[in-house]
């Protein structure tokens, strides 16, 4: 019930969400055995509510989005012991408010939006710390605009994803400054093929230019500057179209923010938490 990165290739949970992502972009789910791949999703999951990815037993948080979000998708998230699910990844969260891998593994931005993710769809968003994990996704701003996965590294523009749409889940996009990573993500842009790279001047590839776009459409950007073609706003929890994940009648948890872009996802048919419209951005570094 699972799907490969190709064809003839072993099913895996990350390939798996790719697939019902594509296929539900394409209004295809229909074309989707869902019990079957329920089935698979469930099979992976072990006793303390972690996931493998696949057979062979590596565990990671990655995975653990991976299975509710394609699961929620499915409308199968009955499934999965979502309480199991949603304690294991509690159990990832470091002293610094962010996550890792596993328990006690590193904060890195990329596990954060997963972690992040999984409890917005579990509706468990409320053990998040999100005052210290907002101060320090916020730290990852580099002086050139972009951000970084952790202390000490150099600005790429993925992260312009992971970080800025955990920073939406948790209704502390504005404690960014937004005009100079919205700056900093099209000067990644290669100006004669028009993908975007990791950082300027370097070779682009398909990935850094879906993380370019989502976070210049987070921004809300594409609301702001005139464009010949309409355009789809995407959701932070979903990496999916706000209307299709509005048609889909997805639901996860996720704290309202008081600007206009955050607006948007406090009207989708989702609970939340009201948090103070004014909540104040950590002190200036």
């Amino acid at each position: 019930g699972g799907f490969g990165g190709s064809e003839d290739q072993d099913p895996h949970v990350l390939y798996t969400l790719s697939a019902v992502q594509v296929m539900a972009l394409l209004g295809r789910l229909d074309r989707i055995d869902g019990e079957a791949a329920a089935r698979y999703v469930a099979s992976l999951q072990l006793g303390d509510g972690s996931f493998t990815g696949d057979e062979w037993g590596e565990i990671d948080t990655r995975f653990s989005y991976c299975a509710l979000s394609t699961l929620a998708i499915l409308g199968k998230l009955d499934a999965v012991d979502l309480s199991g699910a949603a304690r294991f990844v509690q159990r990832c969260k470091n002293f610094d408010g962010g996550y890792g891998a596993v328990p006690g593994a590193e904060s890195h931005a990329g596990q954060i939006f997963c972690c992040v993710g999984a409890l917005a769809i579990a509706g468990e968003i409320h053990s998040v710390d999100r005052d210290m994990l907002g101060w320090w996704l916020s730290e990852r701003q580099c002086d050139g605009g972009g951000l970084n996965g952790r202390p000490e590294k150099q600005s790429d523009v993925c992260y312009s994803w992971w970080i800025l749409a955990s920073l939406c889940m948790l209704g502390c996009r504005h404690w960014i400054d937004s005009s100079a990573l919205a700056a900093f993500i099209l000067e990644c842009q290669d100006r004669d093929d028009g993908g975007v790279a990791d950082r300027p001047n370097n070779v682009p590839d398909v990935f850094h230019t879906f993380f370019g776009i989502g976070g210049l459409s987070l921004l809300g950007w594409f609301d702001q500057h005139a464009i010949e073609k309409p355009h789809r706003n995407i959701d932070p929890v979903f990496a999916l179209p706000v209307d299709l994940v509005r048609s889909l009648n997805l639901s996860a948890t996720v704290y309202k923010d008081a600007d206009e872009q955050a607006a948007l996802f406090a009207t989708m048919p989702r609970p939340h938490l009201d948090v103070a419209p004014d909540a104040s951005p950590p002190p200036a570094r």
